[in-house]
């Protein structure tokens, strides 16, 4: 089996490497590949790879090159984990919406559309490219943000495509935590669309414990995602960390407003972390990577790589099509639910119906999720003051064509299907 991870030179490379051994007995890899634009970042991470494979005792080979076309050659599984203008267009997203009183965020609202943007052309770029190098049913297995609406995206082209996010995990281990148990006995029922969904079960070894849960670590939950626990009592749920700006909109705005943008303290952890990864006598990822964020993707990523390789039928939580698993969303929507991992890819498993509190919401960005995809790829201004306009954190006609404008500008050298003489 090879596997090519596309985005190579990030500096959650590392986490994904170590992973790689414990999924040894079910992932016999022969072959990684890292590709990169980055070299000088390639070389980095990749050398730090190369040393960690080697005390693990990896018996296949290890290549690293800035070819994407060599890195595709006979793939069996594509990661893309891709960052199109780096942390500098990451701190235009969280900073450009805030003089209009939007959130400033990478992945919700009117940053997440700016990187939508920008990032749909060149994940579809490498996916052809997949299309004509990779081994025939190769998987893409998408983490880069926005996972939802570059899955659908990718689901759009044509490709043999998945999304992965690590809330869902994350949250799994947060509750094996609380519970004093392990974490393969905890199973997460979470629904909704990526970075918009809602835990409504919490099953240890096959019996829902949520309401017991909620009734004695309420408050640390609560505390975990930032949210009130009184919404969670209400609700009779745990929201993901990413509703807070919703639910506390101006609040986050406020905060966002007199606060330093999380591109800037990335951006810093990042330099640290390569600065160390270009330690010759390192061989392990160092724990400052905990501070990068993203914590436990490397785990869902290479257990969903090793269910899909045997079609075994576990159970994952993933971006996928709708199919009719949770109503009131069209079929070929992007939803993040439980789906099970067959020799086919993943099935949907049917849900029970949103409550109306979320189903709205859902139903607001999703319509907003479908006209940015169709906007990424044409590049037609009337398309995306559209998709602005179905955004319920923008949703104002004045506000969506100046801000839309506002983006486009800051964004410019990475939108060329919006320049004059681009795709429309």
């Amino acid at each position: 089996m090879k596997i090519a991870v596309v985005g190579a030179g990030s500096t959650y490379t590392p986490e994904l490497v170590s992973c790689l051994e414990r999924e040894r007995e079910r992932l016999e890899v022969s072959e990684l590949s890292l590709q990169d634009i980055d070299s000088g970042r390639l070389e980095i991470v990749g050398g730090l790879a190369g040393r960690m494979l080697a005390r693990q005792g990896f018996a296949g080979r290890l290549t690293v090159t800035d070819d994407l076309d060599r890195a595709l050659d006979g793939a069996d599984f594509v990661l893309i984990q891709i960052r199109v203008g780096g942390q500098e267009a990451r701190l235009g997203d969280e900073t450009v919406p805030l003089p209009f009183g939007c959130i400033g965020q990478e992945t919700t609202g009117a940053g997440g559309f700016a990187k939508a943007l920008r990032t749909i052309p060149v994940v579809l770029e490498i996916a052809e490219r997949a299309a004509a190098r990779a081994a025939d049913e190769a998987w893409i297995v998408d983490f880069t943000n926005p996972v939802g609406i570059v899955t659908r995206a990718l689901l759009d082209a044509g490709h043999r495509a998945i999304g992965l996010c690590n809330v869902s995990i994350t949250l799994q281990r947060l509750f094996a935590r609380l519970l004093a148990v392990a974490p393969e006995r905890v199973v997460v029922d979470q629904v909704g669309l990526n970075h918009l969904t809602w835990v409504r079960a919490v099953r240890l070894d096959g019996a829902d414990v949520l309401p017991e849960l909620l009734a004695s670590h309420g408050d640390e939950i609560a505390e975990e995602i930032e949210l009130p626990r009184r919404l969670l009592d209400e609700l009779g749920a745990v929201p993901s960390y990413y509703l807070r700006y919703f639910y506390l909109h101006d609040q986050v705005l406020a905060e966002q407003q007199r606060g330093r943008p999380r591109a800037l303290e990335v951006a810093e952890v990042e330099r640290e972390l390569l600065g160390m990864y270009a330690d010759p006598d390192l061989a392990d990822k160092p724990t400052l990577l905990e501070q990068r964020g993203g914590a436990f993707y490397s785990e869902a990523a290479t257990g969903l790589i090793a269910s899909l390789a045997a079609g075994s039928g576990d159970v994952h939580v993933v971006d996928v099509r709708n199919r009719g698993a949770l109503a009131g969303l069209a079929d070929d929507d992007v939803v993040e639910l439980p789906a099970r991992i067959g020799p086919g890819g993943a099935t949907p498993l049917a849900q029970e119906p949103l409550a109306p509190e979320s189903l709205g919401l859902v139903q607001h960005v999703a319509a907003y999720e479908r006209l940015t995809v169709q906007a990424a790829i044409t590049g037609d201004r009337g398309v995306a003051r559209r998709a602005l306009l179905a955004h319920p954190l923008i949703g104002q006609l004045p506000l969506a064509e100046e801000l839309l404008e506002r983006l486009l500008e800051a964004g410019a050298p990475h939108l060329p299907q919006f320049a004059p003489g681009g795709a429309r």
